[in-house]
């Protein structure tokens, strides 16, 4: 089941800004006031306590699996893909992450937030290649190219989104974008140091491992 109550809950769960609300994230993050796991019980649970070895797995496993909004079930999906691929496992399940629709569209610029990104995708204003997708899971390979609907590009809030990542962004090289033409490319597959989720994913390989 998709959580759907305050975001901002998450980040404090896990002790970390997981970037769910764009702007507030940096202008009004609820960590700056409210440390601590929310809760009534919260001194009761996190009383000084040493966490254990499998809920320092446990936890890096659902702060990633919280930043890209998916649930356990298609994660763990996520991860038997990666496991048969080539290479690393951990980075493997990045990679599949980091190149969903709704994940590219929030990194080109169309969106302030993974969170905006997939309700963007969902209500058909991304293209792929040309062709509408709404699939936020939809996944993106080399030589993709992504835009946004022309009669979408009048919205007053997609354009804010749009002029502020351009004027204060820096893209990473496997990512193209175009600000003139409202589209993005994929040009190569993310390496490890270029991925936004910052996990350690090791932990989350050996979460699932045993």
């Amino acid at each position: 089941m998709r959580y759907t109550g305050p975001v901002c809950r998450l980040c404090r769960r896990e002790g970390v800004k997981l970037f769910l609300k764009g702007d507030k994230c940096f202008t009004k993050c609820i960590l700056e006031k409210r440390k601590g796991i929310p809760g009534m019980h919260v001194k009761a649970f996190s009383g000084g306590r040493k966490a254990s070895e499998y809920n320092k797995r446990l936890r890096e496993k659902q702060k990633l699996r919280r930043m890209i909004g998916v649930a356990e079930r298609p994660f763990r999906r996520y991860f038997a893909i990666a496991a048969k691929k080539p290479g690393l496992t951990g980075e493997n399940l990045l990679r599949i992450l980091e190149t969903r629709l709704d994940n590219v569209s929030q990194r080109i610029g169309f969106a302030i937030s993974k969170v905006a990104a997939r309700q963007m995708v969902l209500h058909g204003h991304i293209l792929v290649n040309g062709k509408a997708v709404n699939i936020p899971s939809y996944q993106l390979k080399p030589g993709d190219s992504v835009s946004m609907k022309e009669g979408s590009r009048a919205n007053p809030v997609y354009s804010k989104w749009w002029e502020q990542t351009h004027q204060s962004s820096v893209f990473p090289s496997w990512l193209e974008s175009n600000a003139l033409t409202w589209s993005g490319t994929v040009k190569s597959w993310p390496v490890r140091d270029e991925m936004s989720f910052p996990v350690n994913e090791q932990l989350i390989v050996e979460l699932y491992s045993k």
